[in-house]
C-alpha cells in the first residue's frame, strides 16, 4: 500500500497538512539548514527548518521571561534551542555524564541539565553559534540526538529495574535494538552537525519519504513496575519472564495523552493488548506496527493523526490485522501480567548480583546547584568517581547503578553532602511531577515547573489537615494539553489553560492503567484547592484498606471511570 493514503481510508479527508510538503521538500530532513546556521543576522531558523531541527533532536525556542523586554529594545526574541539526547533505557556512563556536564555549565543560557519523562536528558538554552559543537561534543562521547522530536519513532523506554539484573539487560538490549531499527536512515544529521560527506538518501524503508503522520512513542517494560506508563505510549512490548529469562513480550498499541482544549475529536486513550509475540518475532511487531500508522494515520489533520486516533478510526482488528499479514507474524493470546508500582524505590537496594543501587530524588528532573544543595556539583563529583553507570527513569529521577559494597559508603557520603539525599522528602513531593512549560516552552498557557513546589505544599498541607499526611496522591502539572508529564494518568492532573488557569482532573490510579477525568474547568489555585480538600477529606473518612485516592473518586462516583476514551472522556 502507498504512503500517504490517508484519502484511501477517509475519501472525504482534506488536503494533507503542510507538514507533510515540508518532510517531502526537505530532501530527507536536510532542508537549509546548513544555510541557516550560517546566517548570523538573527538568532532563529525560517520556518521550514523550525520544524526539520526537530527531526535531529532539537526545538527553537526562547525566553518568554524578557520576550517583552527585547520587544520594547527593538530586538528579536532571545531565540535559542532546546536538545533532548537520544538514550535508549536511560543509561548514560560516568564519562558521558561528565561531558555534558561540562557543556551544560559552559554553553547553555541555564547551566542547567534536565532529566525528561521520556528518560533522558535535555539541554535548554543553547545558541546558534554553539550548536554544531554541542553536537559534536556529544557525539565525542557516544551521544546523539537523532529522531529525539519530530514525526518518527522517538526515545524508546525501558523499566530500570536494576534488581533483576540479568532480566533488565535483556530487556535494555531490546530497546536499543528496537531504538535503532526505527531509527531514521537518512545522513542528514551526520552531514550537518558532525560534517559528514554528504550521502544521497534514496528511501527510508521503514519510515517513508514523509516520515510518520506524527510522533511515536515506544517502550519496553518490566512488569510488576509501570514506571515507563505504557499507556501513554504508541507502542509497548510488556517483558514476559520465565525462570528470570525474557521469553517474549505482551504487543500493546495505540496510548497517547495529548489532546486539544475544546477538541472534543481529541483525547487521552489507553493502549489496547495486541497479544504476544516471541522474541524472535519483536522487531518485525515493531516496524509493521510503524508502518500501518505511517500508511493509514491521517495526514491532514495533525490533532488526529496518532496512532490512537488510527485505532478508533479503522477498528482494532482491523489494524491488528494488517499488522500481522505485513509482519507474517501471528499474534499468541497475552500471556499473564500485572503491574502493581510505578513510582520510583528511592534509597539503596541490593540488585541479585550483589551490586547495590541508590535512587535519588531530583524534582522536575532539573540538575542545579541550589543554596544548600549542589546538585549539579554532587552528581559531577560521583561521576568522577563511580565505577558503575547512571540510569535516568521515567519518572525524572536518577539512580546510581552498579555500585560495589565497599563503594557504597563513599557514594551516600558525597549525595547526602549535596542534598541528593534527603529524608525529609514527603511521599506526596515524591509522587508529583511537572512538565517544563514557562519560561522556555512555547506551547505552555500556564506555569507547570515552577509552580509544581508550591503545589505540593498546599496538597501537603490539605494531606495533613486530614490526618493523611503520611499518605500521597499521583499528582501531575502540565502548562498546555500536550501531555509531557502525563498527567492524563494521574490521580489527580492539572492541565494548564491560561495564565493561572487548569483543568482539573480526577480519577486515574497509582498503577497508571485509567485515564482521568475533568472534574473542574479553567480554574485558578483557590478553586483547586477548595475542590480537593472535601474530597481528601472524605478519603480519609471513608476510604478502604489502602485505597488510592483517584479509586475512591471512582468508586463513589466522584466522577466517572473512562473506560473507552473516545466516548467516555468527554460524555
Amino acid at each position: 500500500m502507498p504512503h500517504n493514503v490517508a484519502t484511501l481510508l477517509d475519501p472525504d479527508a482534506a488536503p494533507l497538512a503542510d507538514n507533510e510538503r515540508l518532510k517531502r521538500e526537505s530532501d530527507f530532513l536536510r532542508g537549509t539548514i546548513t544555510d541557516d546556521l550560517q546566517d548570523r543576522t538573527t538568532g532563529g531558523f525560517s520556518p521550514d527548518n523550525f520544524q526539520l531541527i526537530r527531526f535531529h533532536g532539537m526545538y527553537q525556542q526562547d525566553d518568554r521571561d524578557i520576550r517583552a523586554e527585547r520587544a520594547e529594545q527593538k530586538l528579536e526574541p532571545l531565540h535559542n534551542v532546546m536538545l533532548r539526547a537520544r538514550m535508549p533505557g536511560g543509561i548514560i556512563a560516568p564519562e558521558q555524564w561528565l561531558a555534558i556536564d561540562r557543556f551544560a555549565e559552559q554553553f547553555t543560557q541555564y547551566g542547567s541539565i534536565r532529566l525528561t519523562t521520556r528518560q533522558t536528558f535535555q539541554f535548554h538554552g543553547v545558541l546558534k553559534p554553539d550548536i554544531k559543537d554541542m553536537h559534536q561534543v556529544l557525539n565525542g562521547v557516544g551521544i546523539d540526538s537523532i529522531a529525539t522530536a519530530g514525526d518518527v519513532n522517538r526515545n524508546v523506554l525501558c523499566t530500570t529495574n536494576p534488581v533483576e539484573s540479568a532480566l533488565h539487560q535483556q530487556a535494555y538490549e531490546w530497546s536499543k535494538a528496537i531504538s535503532e531499527h526505527l531509527l531514521p536512515q537518512t545522513k542528514a544529521y551526520v552531514e550537518i552537525w558532525l560534517d559528514g560527506v554528504k550521502a544521497k538518501t534514496t528511501e527510508e524503508p521503514i519510515l517513508g519519504e514523509t516520515y510518520l503522520p506524527r510522533k511515536f512513542k515506544t517502550t519496553v517494560s518490566i512488569p510488576p513496575n509501570n514506571e515507563v506508563d505504557v499507556h501513554a505510549n504508541d507502542l509497548n512490548f510488556v517483558a514476559i519472564a520465565e525462570a528470570g529469562q525474557l521469553v517474549g513480550f505482551n504487543v500493546l498499541v495505540g496510548g497517547g495523552l495529548a489532546m486539544t482544549h475544546g477538541d472534543t475529536a481529541t483525547y487521552p486513550r489507553k493502549a489496547d493488548d495486541f497479544g504476544f509475540v516471541s522474541l524472535e518475532n519483536t522487531l518485525a511487531i515493531a516496524e509493521h506496527v510503524v508502518s500501518v500508522q505511517r500508511d493509514w494515520g491521517n495526514r491532514a489533520n495533525r490533532k488526529n493523526a496518532k496512532t490512537k486516533y488510527t485505532l478508533d478510526r479503522v477498528g482494532i482488528d482491523v489494524f491488528k490485522a494488517e499488522v500481522e499479514k505485513r509482519a507474517g507474524v501471528t499474534f499468541e493470546p497475552s500471556r499473564p501480567y500485572a503491574f502493581t508500582t510505578r513510582g520510583d524505590r528511592f534509597g539503596w537496594v541490593e540488585g541479585i548480583d550483589g551490586k547495590h543501587h541508590l535512587t535519588v530524588f531530583l524534582l522536575n528532573g532539573r540538575i542545579l546547584d541550589y543554596p544548600g544543595k549542589a546538585l549539579k556539583t554532587g552528581i559531577r563529583k560521583i561521576a568522577e568517581v563511580h565505577q558503575g553507570d547512571f540510569r535516568m527513569t521515567a519518572n525524572q529521577n536518577l539512580i546510581i547503578a552498579g555500585v560495589a559494597a565497599d563503594e557504597r559508603a563513599q557514594i551516600e557520603t558525597l549525595a547526602r553532602e549535596h542534598g541528593l539525599l534527603d529524608d525529609t522528602y514527603s511521599a506526596q513531593r515524591l509522587h508529583s511531577m511537572a512538565c517544563v512549560a514557562m519560561p522556555t516552552c512555547p506551547l505552555a498557557m500556564a506555569e507547570s515547573e515552577r509552580y509544581l513546589p508550591r503545589l505540593i505544599g498546599l496538597v501537603e498541607e490539605l494531606l495533613a489537615k486530614h490526618g493523611m499526611a503520611q499518605e500521597h496522591i499521583v499528582l501531575r502539572v502540565v502548562g498546555c494539553p500536550n501531555g509531557c508529564a502525563r498527567a492524563m494518568l494521574a490521580e489527580v492532573g492539572l492541565v494548564g489553560k491560561g495564565p493561572g488557569k487548569y483543568n482539573l482532573h480526577l480519577g486515574g490510579n497509582r498503577i497508571g492503567t485509567r485515564i482521568p477525568k475533568l472534574y473542574r474547568e479553567n480554574i485558578g489555585e483557590d478553586a483547586i484547592l477548595d475542590a480537593l480538600d472535601p474530597l481528601i477529606g472524605l478519603w480519609a473518612a471513608q476510604r478502604d484498606a489502602d485505597e488510592g485516592f483517584g479509586d475512591f473518586v471512582i468508586r463513589t462516583g466522584v466522577v466517572a471511570e473512562v473506560k473507552v476514551s473516545k466516548t467516555d472522556f468527554h460524555a
